[in-house]
């Protein structure tokens, strides 16, 4: 699927539409690991080593496919320092951290739910035969 460009039509901005420019960027930015990379960043500029170490579970592919998904979506800036052996920063964008926010506010959630949703899936796993 190629990308979608954005004509200024209030449809590219609709995540229903299936053909919507925001539904590509909800998709790129919505899984597990871009949230976890953005929230382990934050305020702070890291190399690649440092997000890895940070990030528990990620692979090496993984973190790189997901660290050129959000820069192409200019939610971080990756900064090449021509050094022996190359020095790559990555720093959340304006953007990036206004995402942030959101994915802090789903941390938060998350945090003041999680006895709950524990509770509710003990109850439902033991009414299934």
């Amino acid at each position: 699927m190629g990308t979608k460009q954005f004509s200024g039509s209030i449809d590219q901005a609709d995540v229903t539409r299936a053909d919507s420019l925001a539904r590509e960027i909800f998709t790129d930015i919505a899984n597990k690991w871009a949230l976890l990379i953005i929230e382990t960043i934050g305020d702070r500029t890291l190399r690649f080593s440092e997000v890895r170490g940070e990030v528990d579970g990620i692979s090496h592919k993984m973190l790189t496919q997901n660290l050129r998904m959000l820069e192409r979506n200019g939610l971080i800036e990756r900064t090449v320092y021509p050094t022996v052996p190359p020095r790559v920063d990555y720093t959340l964008t304006e953007p990036g951290q206004a995402l942030r926010v959101t994915i802090d506010g789903m941390c938060d959630w998350t945090h003041r739910y999680i006895g709950h949703i524990e509770e509710s899936r003990e109850r439902f796993e033991a009414q299934r035969p």
